[in-house]
């Protein structure tokens, strides 16, 4: 079905319901390097039961909110979940518009469309349920305001960690991927109400089932999605037969306790400094074993991309993973710990970030699909969850 636009321009940020704040804060300045930028007003905490921070590092913009007494939404959220992505914002070119078209294709909203000024402009902003578990879109359209969600206190001046500002070079959000037992009423959704086209598919298993019929192991399915007029792009997994219930995409339902967000990935302009600067900082990654680097010089002949300028050595000493579809399109991925293993806290839950550096190549990394997921595998058998 062909949908008009709904005036989407791009996902303006991710918001994060945490336990510790504070933990949270050490983390985006001290480790990604990110600047603070805001926080909640005391009307919006007093109001909300919540109190936030905003942390920026150029296009990707991250709320981190915890609970202040009982009743708001962060506890709500917090109550049935581990930390985690409760909100997906977007901006918007016109806020009635969006309203309108939502509201004809069935989307749910939670609210009429607010107004809020304050002395920067004004903010308009309505939110919506969605089949992504517990995590709810908004869309905002700016009039000169510099909020990122109603309520929010600009600073006069951006505060910086010891690493100054956006040193590791992110640029923007790239996709969202979640997590589902079944998938498809998410995928109907993302085509029907917000107006999304398929992008790109895989799946597999980490035995090869069809050839050995073994019961071992755990597989996925992965379907994208992408908003074409905005180029937004969802990532959604659900588990794939056999052993099913030992798959790492129901282990992270069990853990998360219902479906929602796995993972968010960050653009970079330099992978190779980027992962240097947050080891260097102490940030863990899910590691890739000697024989993926091995074989990748001749897995990068068959798919056609053929030699890349990128030492092998490097990639495998940084444990960067590579992937593409032809020649001189390719991309460099990699995946952070969990938080729950960042922080050694099964309450930070399951959530963790990608870093990825594009080199023309729109894909999502196929053939790193497997060593991502057995690395995670291998990561949860280690912590006892699978």
């Amino acid at each position: 079905m062909q949908l008009g636009p709904l005036g989407i321009r791009k996902m303006v940020g991710l918001h994060y319901y945490v336990r510790d704040l504070a933990r949270s804060r050490t983390f985006y300045l001290e480790r990604l390097g990110f600047a603070e930028i805001g926080r909640s007003s005391a009307q919006l905490e007093a109001a909300g039961k919540q109190r936030s921070l905003v942390f920026q590092a150029a296009d990707v913009v991250v709320t981190c909110s915890t609970p202040v007494g009982h009743g708001g939404r962060a506890a709500r959220y917090l109550a049935k979940h581990p930390d985690g992505i409760g909100t997906l914002a977007f901006e918007v070119e016109d806020i009635a518009h969006t309203f309108a078209e939502l509201e004809k294709r069935g989307g749910t909203p939670i609210s009429d469309i607010q107004r809020i000024e304050d002395d920067h402009g004004k903010l308009e902003t309505f939110s919506i349920t969605t089949p992504f578990g517990d995590t709810t879109f908004r869309f905002i359209q700016y009039h000169g305001s510099t909020g990122v969600f109603p309520g929010m206190e600009r600073y006069a001046a951006p505060v910086f960690g010891s690493h100054g500002d956006n040193d590791v070079g992110f640029t923007e959000i790239d996709h969202i991927t979640s997590n589902f037992q079944t998938m498809q009423p998410a995928l109907l959704w993302l085509e029907h109400v917000f107006g999304c086209e398929p992008l790109w598919e895989v799946s597999f298993h980490t035995r090869d089932v069809a050839k050995y019929e073994v019961r071992e192991g755990s597989g996925l399915r992965s379907k994208v999605m992408w908003e074409p007029h905005s180029g937004v792009k969802f990532a959604n997994n659900e588990p794939y037969r056999p052993a099913f219930k030992a798959s790492q995409i129901n282990v992270f339902n069990e853990e998360h306790r219902g479906d929602g967000v796995q993972h968010a990935a960050l653009s970079v302009r330099d992978i190779l400094s980027a992962v240097e600067k947050l080891k260097g900082r102490g940030v863990e990654f899910l590691p890739t074993p000697h024989t993926y680097y091995e074989s990748l010089p001749e897995r990068l002949k068959e798919i056609g991309v053929g030699e890349i300028p990128e030492d092998i050595p490097q990639l495998e000493k940084l444990q960067i993973l590579v992937d593409g579809s032809s020649k001189g399109q390719y991309l460099l991925q990699i995946f952070l710990k969990e938080s729950a293993g960042l922080y050694a806290d099964a309450a930070a839950g399951p959530f963790f970030y990608e870093i990825i550096e594009r080199k023309g190549d729109r894909g999502f990394g196929a053939g790193n699909f497997r060593a991502l997921f057995e690395s995670i595998e291998r990561d949860q058998m280690q912590k006892g969850s699978a």
